[in-house]
């Protein structure tokens, strides 16, 4: 039996309003949080979409915002399959799709433009992870039968005041089966030709920059622009420069589609 969900862990969905007549192209967004944390991460940034006037998703991944025990039973292939389910319904009912994802949630964002193509319209990566950043980690196989987990990664965040609801334990078997996704998604980077905008942290304890230098060098896309926020540590969309990733997602996703500013 899985524990009650947080508050504050929601899922968050919003439908752009059936437009009058003749109107631009309805658009989609689907954002995808981080390992171990829940959709309160990027809940101001989808919201802020949401009152742009664009449809959002924001699902809570399977094991996630609840008890890190939870997570010891899902795996990547569960975390994926619920945010293409999110893509499925918004293509249902928009236009274009734009999908955009924190941590964890760029692999899921890649994953996606890696297996839908055109489908996807453009991404928004935000400190995405691609690989092993700790020699450890290597080490998690063995691991996982020892012990089931050790101490969590959030509330990586230099605005003080600010929290991210996330777990304070990693659950070791979840994080072996997340490395799986890491080799699945980085041998298929070539296959990504959307317009990326990257986002990363200048210093981020969680994901190394070179996880975007990885990104940038191996995707196939000819639209690529790379921003580096200066102020802020891993979780990027409650630190200092979240307007900034705000505000550009929305630029980004209007000037791709056609819409102007």
């Amino acid at each position: 039996m899985t524990a009650p969900v947080l508050p504050g862990a929601e899922p968050f969905s919003h439908d752009q309003s059936e437009p009058a007549g003749q109107a631009a192209p309805r658009i989609g967004v689907l954002l995808c949080h981080g390992f171990t944390g829940s959709p309160q991460s990027l809940r101001p940034w989808a919201e802020y979409l949401a009152e742009a006037g664009f449809g959002v998703r924001l699902p809570r991944l399977p094991g996630h915002g609840t008890d890190w025990h939870d997570m010891q039973v899902t795996t990547w292939d569960d975390w994926y399959a619920e945010v293409d389910r999110a893509f499925h319904e918004l293509q249902a009912g928009y236009d274009r799709v734009f999908v955009m994802g924190l941590s964890m949630g760029g692999t899921l964002t890649l994953r996606l433009a890696e297996r839908h193509g055109a489908d996807v319209a453009g991404i928004v990566l935000v400190n995405a992870s691609v690989k092993p950043d700790k020699a450890v980690i290597r080490l998690v196989p063995v691991l996982k039968h020892l012990v089931p987990s050790v101490p969590g990664i959030g509330n990586a965040i230099n605005k003080q005041g600010v929290s991210e609801l996330a777990y304070d334990r990693v659950p070791l078997k979840a994080l072996d089966s997340f490395a799986g996704g890491w080799r699945t998604v980085q041998a298929d980077l070539p296959k990504v030709t959307q317009p990326t905008l990257l986002y990363r942290s200048a210093q981020d304890p969680v994901v190394h920059p070179s996880n975007s230098a990885v990104i940038l060098s191996r995707v196939s896309s000819t639209d690529v622009t790379e921003k580096v926020l200066e102020k802020s540590s891993h979780v990027a969309t409650l630190d200092h420069d979240a307007e900034q990733i705000y505000a550009g997602s929305v630029e980004f996703v209007r000037r791709v589609a056609g819409l102007g500013n």
